[in-house]
Parts: structure tokens; sequence; C-alpha cells
């Protein structure tokens, strides 16, 4: 086993903490910090490695290194439980965490299924977000400037590998973006005009989701084609920005595979 970290005042861990704290130094060094095997197994599918792994002192020997023997141009650390505590994200760690530069996927071909999200501030709804578009095999998310970031470790968490196989686009301009595409956008809102289920989503499309509480702005909303309305005879006024897009995907889906 390595060497035990136990100061904070390491250069890795200091290094590590910022990573996981500020999404500037993410932005800045393309690089983001994943927890828990599950998350660098997805990397691995992806085709990533990791540059750094780090282990818990109390994590399994046998469990740690079978990761790390897929992991072989890994920098391979142990940090004392205390230390690992400060960069997981989550309240039961799981033992390991692994320092990884970010994926980026080649768009995908095909009719394009692209998701837009305008301001979406809560991490694990981003993650969820993002992994019903990667399910529902979008061709790209586009995330405008007020969004939470994409690689934060919540909304890897919340992702659980969409990051690594979803194209990207971060920190755009919306309303550039839907101004210099040719593809129908379809605004997800409270009391639109079109019901979802009669649009004609095996041409391509763009899903527009909006701000969790304020819905979408009033800039972005005239760009839309149209602003569609999931329907719900059940008595609930709305449904999540996560669970909405959900619907408004598979329903792309289920057009295409029928079509």
């Amino acid at each position: 086993m390595p060497d035990l970290i136990t100061s904070r005042d390491n250069p890795l861990f200091k290094r590590l903490k910022k990573l996981a704290e500020s999404a500037r130094e993410r932005r800045e060094t393309r690089r983001a910090l994943l927890d828990g095997e599950h998350l660098i197994e997805a990397c691995l599918a992806a085709g990533g490695q990791p540059l750094t792994l780090l282990a818990s002192a109390s994590c399994a020997p046998a469990f740690w290194q079978k990761i790390a023997r897929r992991c072989a141009d890994a920098k391979i650390a142990t940090l004392s439980d205390s230390l690992f505590a400060e960069l997981s994200p989550v309240d039961s760690p799981t033992g390991v965490l692994a320092e990884i530069a970010w994926l980026s996927s080649a768009p995908r071909e095909g009719t394009p299924l692209v998701l837009l999200l305008e301001d979406i501030q809560d991490p694990g709804n981003l993650g969820s977000l993002l992994r019903s578009a990667a399910a529902a095999g979008a061709t790209l998310a586009v995330l405008s400037k007020g969004c939470h970031d994409a690689w934060s470790p919540k909304a890897l968490r919340g992702g659980q590998g969409a990051q690594f196989v979803l194209p990207l686009l971060l920190r755009a301009d919306l309303a550039q973006w839907i101004q210099s595409q040719d593809v129908p956008v379809w605004a997800l809102a409270l009391g639109g005009e079109k019901p979802l289920f009669e649009l004609d989503l095996t041409q391509p499309a763009a899903i527009l989701v909006g701000n969790e509480g304020a819905g979408l702005s009033e800039e972005i909303l005239p760009l839309a084609t149209a602003r569609v309305h999931i329907p719900m005879p059940g008595k609930i006024e709305s449904l999540n920005a996560a669970a909405a897009a959900a619907v408004a995907l598979f329903e792309a889906v289920r057009q295409r595979a029928a079509g």
C-alpha cells in the first residue's frame, strides 16, 4: 500500500480538495473527481483512464487493488479516513476516489435529439437530466451559463456516467444556439398550447427545459417553436424538471422506434 497521507498540507490533498470544491478549478484544469467504483467503472468503459486513484486507509486492499489493476497509469495514494471524507461528496464514502480528465464525446450521428437546459441549479437534478438524455440516445445536451457545473461531484453522481458518453456544450449562449440551428425547439412549460404527445418527434427536435423554480426566461421562451405541456390527468400541478424532460425524451424514443 502507498504511504499514508495524513496532513491537510500535503500538496496532492490540497490540489484535489480544490478540485472537489471549485467549479472554476474544474473548468480551468478540465478535470473532475469521481467517487466510488461505479463511476470509475463507467469512466473506464467510456475509454477514460484515471490520473490519480485514492483509497481511504480503512478501504479493503482487495477492493481498491481490483480497481487499481485497471488503472495502470494512475498515481496511487492512500488518505487517512478523515482526509478522504473531506474529499468525498457522500456521507458514507465508498473508500475509492479517482481524479480524471474530462471525457469529450464525439457528436452523435442520426436524427438530432437535443436537450437544452436553462439555469438548472440543483446538481442532482442536472445529473438526472443528463442521465435521461444519455439513456434516450440524445445527440447533444446544451447547458446555459447559469447551469450548475456538470462535472461537480454531486452532478456526476446524479448522472451515473452520463457525462462520459453524452456530448455536452457547456456555458452556452442558449439564445444564440437556438437562432443558429435549424431544429424545432419544444419548450416544456405549464400552460403550453401543444400537448407533448401530439408532436412529431421523429423529426429533428430540441427539448427546452427551464430553471426548477423560475421556469424559462422571457428571453428564451419566445425563441421556442412552441410551448408544450405534458397531459397530467392526476391532481398534481406539475412535474419537476428532470421528470418532465425524461417524459419528453422517451416520447421521442417511442415515436422513433415505432416509425
